[in-house]
């Protein structure tokens, strides 16, 4: 199979399926894929549950904005793929065969030889021309409108209240000014339904949280987008033609998340156990994503939370609203129950803390289990990181989030991540990033979890190699724990290892430059900053080659179990478990040996920059000797003719009266010596300010520090 982590191109064996019209826009529109499925299809069309949601049809083209996505052929519909180079070129020469043989539809009741091309033996297309179904992409749209109108009056209230929290710090002598001068005054707290608005802009309440529920079934796929206060009900039953639900929950880890993955796994039976991917008596998978978020954002989220938390008055109707719309029936009584037992407050904050992205130098790398392994103790301010040196990744910051899995054997399968990044490295990153955080799921081009749905959109199951939960959940995983790569848009943007090589070469090139005050303490920073990122991604890459290569033992015994059952494949066109999995840990492993040379190069440039740097201090300090002695001399000069400055004034002045004032001696030295005193106390006091401060802040009392559950 030719997966993404390969050079594509073209094999000798290349066979293709004869492609729809609907791939060449330049032909008449009334030859889509109209006949592509069955008049049962639409009558079948329905779901089981009666809650209400915005359910979004799978059965849609693809975006403009999908060009230049390496598409993988053996999981999308080849009525959506481009020929190769040369078949363009064949059809060219020969149109009227083309147009005396029109192509015929696709029937999803066709053999898997027909409706599959293995992409063992394709070319893998960049250019891709579809369009975007017009209803969906005008909804998109017009949710992006909302979402970015809602954001502007939030941002507004944002900017009062980091004004009034960095006014507290204002110095003495600007409060003092305050008084007098309106200019100087402190900003005042906006209103508290500006703030309450505000803390649940940046963090809903629980039952309000979004929920993506996608059904995949053999010919069809269907998304819908409910509140996590009626998640219940979605995982209890699916309709029959699903084969796959999958629920997506936006969940960190917390008392949230701990209660929904109970619940979940208590309403049915376990699936097939990943006992070597998942970890002891823990039969799940779990992995840590790296995606990138907009540092702005990720700003914004830090100052609300650690701000407003603050806020005692606004406790009683943030608690009060996190649980209003929640229709489950076990859900808030069983996190208040596991407050109780864990010790802690289900209040508004613990709750949502949950929601806050970890910086690379947050948390533990994996091997986190339980409620309380959350994001320990946090700063507001964040710094810029050493990626962000790369002019690509100037706005973005790379952010880490546990992504975990739990499958049931009725084919339900719950994923629980805060991860609302960006995933595909593109040309279009920065307006990726702008776009809001719960509308990057609808973005294809941006997000891993929206990738897979439109990725299985047109088809469902029908390419899958079995229709199980086991086989999406390897799809899934292997997909998510990847990223973040610039594979699916053809490599239109630089790796994250590319850019961290091009950041090293710019801290060599630093290196070498001129001495500057206070550079090479700047430049140290940017090593070290650069050193601490590159060790965190190799621990990811390790603890995630970990995971596939248990993987790839659990899913031997599943392919050992079928075949002694005599369970064969559901598309032996399909791409299996092991080839996906293998895929992966080809891609992670070569991540994994770049970061680690890497990593070898930027301890070596700093180890150098150290040796560079005590050489030129040597060179200075022979300078200096040399300027010292010049000192020394002109000291002695100044301390012999110091006396003789001092004794000539002072004996030459008048001691009896002061000349041409009627004036005694006595008010001359009281207002000469007040003056005198009042400059010397003053240049002692300038002198010695920040001694003075350190004393004063030692002498405050302690502010907590501020821990998320």
């Amino acid at each position: 199979m030719v997966s993404p982590g390969r050079s594509p191109g073209i094999q000798e064996d290349a066979v293709w399926t004869l492609p729809s019209q609907s791939d060449f826009p330049f032909q008449s529109a009334q030859s889509t894929m109209s006949g592509s499925v069955s008049p049962r299809f639409d009558e079948d069309r329905r779901h089981s549950s009666s809650a209400s949601g915005s359910s979004t049809s799978g059965n849609r083209e693809r975006s403009p904005e999908a060009n230049g996505r390496r598409m993988r052929p053996s999981v999308v519909s080849v009525a959506s793929s481009l020929p190769t180079v040369h078949e363009m070129h064949d059809r060219r020469t020969s149109s009227h065969t083309s147009l005396a043989n029109p192509p015929l539809p696709h029937n999803p009741s066709t053999s898997s030889e027909e409706t599959v091309v293995s992409s063992k033996k394709v070319l893998t297309n960049f250019q891709k021309v579809a369009a975007r179904d017009p209803e969906v992409e005008e909804n998109r749209i017009r949710k992006l409108s909302r979402s970015n109108t809602e954001y502007d009056a939030q941002k507004t209230v944002y900017n009062r209240l980091v004004d009034w929290a960095d006014s507290s710090h204002t110095r003495l002598g600007n409060q003092i000014l305050g008084f007098f001068m309106e200019g100087h005054r402190r900003p005042t707290l906006p209103s508290k339904d500006d703030l309450l608005g505000l803390a649940q802009h940046y963090y809903p309440a629980r039952a309000d949280l979004k929920v993506q529920v996608c059904d995949f079934g053999l010919g069809r796929a269907e998304r819908t987008e409910i509140s996590l206060g009626q998640v219940e009900e979605y995982w209890q039953s699916r309709p029959d033609w699903v084969d796959v639900r999958w629920i997506h929950a936006p969940l960190g880890l917390g008392l949230t998340h701990s209660s929904i993955e109970d619940i979940f796994l208590h309403d049915g039976q376990p699936g097939r156990e990943f006992e070597n991917g998942g970890a002891p008596g823990w039969p799940y998978l779990e992995t840590e994503v790296l995606n990138m978020r907009s540092h702005r954002n990720f700003q914004e989220m830090r100052d609300v939370y650690m701000i407003l938390s603050n806020l005692r008055e606004l406790d009683k109707e943030l608690d009060q609203c996190t649980f209003v719309n929640d229709e489950n029936s076990s859900l808030q009584s069983d996190i208040e129950w596991r407050a109780g037992h864990l010790g802690v407050t289900a209040n508004y904050w613990n709750l949502v803390a949950s929601d806050m992205p970890w910086q690379l130098d947050e948390g533990l790398a994996m091997g986190i289990m339980g409620p309380m392994e959350g994001l320990q103790p946090i700063g507001r301010r964040i710094d810029r990181q050493a990626l962000s040196i790369h002019p690509f990744f100037r706005d973005s910051h790379l952010v880490r989030n546990v992504f975990r899995c739990f499958h049931r054997a009725d084919g339900v399968l719950l994923t629980l991540s805060p991860m609302a990044g960006v995933n595909f490295l593109d040309k279009k990153m920065s307006q990726h990033l702008s776009e809001p955080i719960n509308a990057i799921f609808d973005n294809e081009n941006a997000s891993a979890l929206g990738y897979i749905f439109a990725a299985f959109s047109d088809q469902g199951t029908s390419t899958w190699h079995r229709r199980t939960v086991e086989w999406f959940l390897t799809y899934l995983i292997t997909e998510v724990g990847v990223t973040p790569h610039a594979q699916r848009q053809g490599y239109n943007a630089p790796e994250l290892e590319n850019a961290y090589q091009s950041v090293i070469q710019d801290l060599k090139r630093r290196r070498h430059a001129p001495w500057r005050k206070n550079e090479t303490v700047k430049l140290v920073r940017d090593y070290l900053a650069c050193i601490d990122e590159l060790t965190t991604v190799k621990v990811i890459c390790e603890k995630q080659v970990d995971l596939f290569k248990g993987m790839q033992q659990d899913v031997r015994k599943f392919e050992t179990e079928d075949n002694r059952s005599r369970r064969s494949p559901d598309n032996s066109s399909g791409e299996s478990m092991t080839e996906r999995i293998k895929w992966a840990l080809t891609l992670v492993k070569g991540r994994h040996d770049a970061v680690e040379k890497l990593l070898i190069d930027a301890k070596q440039s700093m180890e150098a920059l150290f040796q560079l740097r005590s050489i030129e201090q040597n060179e200075l300090a022979i300078i200096s000797d040399s300027q010292n002695k010049a000192i020394f001399l002109f000291t002695g000069v100044t301390i012999v003719f110091l006396p003789l400055s001092f004794f000539t004034s002072y004996y030459g002045m008048n001691l009896s009266t002061i000349v041409d004032t009627p004036r005694t001696e006595g008010y001359f030295w009281r207002l000469c010596g007040s003056i005198a005193f009042f400059i010397v106390v003053v240049v002692t006091l300038g002198a010695l300010r920040h001694h003075l401060r350190n004393i004063w802040k030692s002498s405050r009392p302690v502010k907590p520090t501020y821990s998320m559950v």
